[in-house]
Order: structure tokens, then sequence, then C-alpha cells
């Protein structure tokens, strides 16, 4: 089983478990960098995340246009795009509208990490302003001059909130890309709350530092949750074993999968 295999099983994995877990509906999208050529990447054709197959995958340029493919691409490609550009310690992108986290872009009060879960977010969370540049538009990144300057908002940081939209995050692997919009909206339900009875005590660059210091890529924590997800989201059989040959660590996990779609539970 190749590398390339391997990453876009994850990808359609990964697309069945941000649906399941309520990161995305049938808008939002996660893409992954292509390992054997850098400046492209692999995303899904315009689809649901939850009905993404390996056949829906499509390989997309350093400009967001699908190579040598005429079907119906995600209008906000150029998200991934201009993200993948800025960012070569990157590897993969998610887009999404997690209703959780759409107040942090409409207030001035910044969603910032207060529960350990949330730590892999890093500090206050930048807010991307579409207005500003481009004036009024239909809110969405529709060409790579927008792309670009949601780039520059996130920085090097791993997620940017996109005021009245939603949100962009990035990671160096798709499992952490997924944890991370996972436990996003879960923080940002947590520090609502939270600014509800008082003032949120959010976690200390130290504290921060060190849950990054003891993440472990190919861990037995990490796995436990890419399983649970997975088999959440009816495609457990397709994530294999953790150390299975064909892994690869420079994706994290490398999980091998095999073909098949089984309905969101």
């Amino acid at each position: 089983m190749s590398q390339l295999d391997d990453l876009l099983r994850d990808l359609v994995v990964a697309n069945r478990i941000l649906s399941n877990e309520d990161v995305v509906d049938a808008y939002g999208h996660i893409s992954v960098r292509h390992p054997d050529n850098p400046k492209h990447f692999f995303m899904s054709r315009s689809r649901a995340p939850e009905l993404v197959e390996r056949h829906d995958l499509i390989e997309f340029d350093q400009a967001g246009e699908p190579v040598k493919d005429t079907r119906q691409p995600y209008l906000e490609r150029f998200i991934h795009a201009a993200i993948f550009e800025a960012r070569p310690d990157v590897t993969a992108v998610v887009h999404a509208h997690a209703e959780d986290t759409l107040p942090f872009g409409l207030i001035k009060t910044p969603l910032q990490p207060v529960i350990h879960s949330g730590s892999f977010i890093g500090g206050k969370v930048p807010v991307w302003d579409i207005r500003k540049k481009f004036g009024d538009t239909n809110l969405l990144v529709t060409n790579m001059a927008q792309g670009r300057d949601l780039a520059k908002c996130l920085g090097k940081g791993n997620v940017a909130l996109m005021r009245g939209h939603g949100f962009a995050s990035a990671a160096r692997s798709i499992i952490e890309v997924v944890r991370l919009s996972v436990y996003l909206p879960r923080n940002a339900r947590v520090q609502l709350a939270a600014m509800q009875a008082g003032k949120p005590i959010p976690l200390s660059k130290g504290e921060i530092a060190a849950r990054a210091a003891g993440y472990r890529p190919r861990s037995p924590e990490t796995w436990r949750a890419w399983e649970y997800w997975a088999n959440r989201a009816g495609c457990g059989d397709m994530i294999g074993e953790p150390g299975a040959p064909g892994r690869h660590d420079s994706h994290e996990h490398g999980q091998s999968h095999s073909h098949g779609h089984a309905p969101k539970r």
C-alpha cells in the first residue's frame, strides 16, 4: 500500500468523522497536501462530507484548480490552496461553519483555549473579516486573493475565525487537523457557558506549551481518538490497525484502510 493510498483513505475517513461530529454538515471540507508534489493537494469534489468516497477525491494545483478533472469542485477551495501556499509546514486544512464558533467572530472577546483538549487551537484565535479588504461580498472565499488574505490572518497559527462564516484550521497531518476541528467548537461552547457566569480563565502559555510538548502523533492516545471517531462515524472497518505495514511517520498515523461506505449513526 503506497503512502498516497494511505493518505487518501485517511482523507475519506476524516470527511466522515467531521460530519458525524457535527463540525461540518452539507457544507465544509478537508484537504491534504500531495506527499509527492507538495504544491498540489487533494480534496473531494463538491459533495457533502458524509457521502465522500475515494473516487470523489480530486487533485488540485497550487492555484486551487482541478488537475485534469471536470467535476464540480468546492467554491472555497482557494482557502486550502492559499494556506498550503503560505504554510509549507501544513499538511491538512479544514474549513467549516460550526455554529458554536460563530459568536467569537462577531464580538470583541477572543476565542481562546479554556479546556485542556482545546489547547491545540493555540492562543487567542484571530478573526478574519473579508469586508475589510474586499468590501461587500457573499462572504465566500472564491479566489486566491481572498484566500491569501485569510492565510495572512492565520499567520503561523492553527486556526482563524471568519466573521459571520466559520473557521479555517491547519495542521501537520489529517488526524491533527481533525482533532483540532472537533475540539474547537467544544472549547467555544465551554467558553461561552463560562462567560455567562463570569470571566473564564484561559490556559496559560506554559500550559499550552506543555500540552504540545506531550503530544505524540503515533501514541496509543492518538490512535484511540481516531478509532473512536471512525467507529462513531460508521467507518471503523476502514482504518486498519496501528503500526501495520505501510504506515508513514510523515503523515502522523498513516492508517491503512479498505474502501467502503457505512451510514452515519
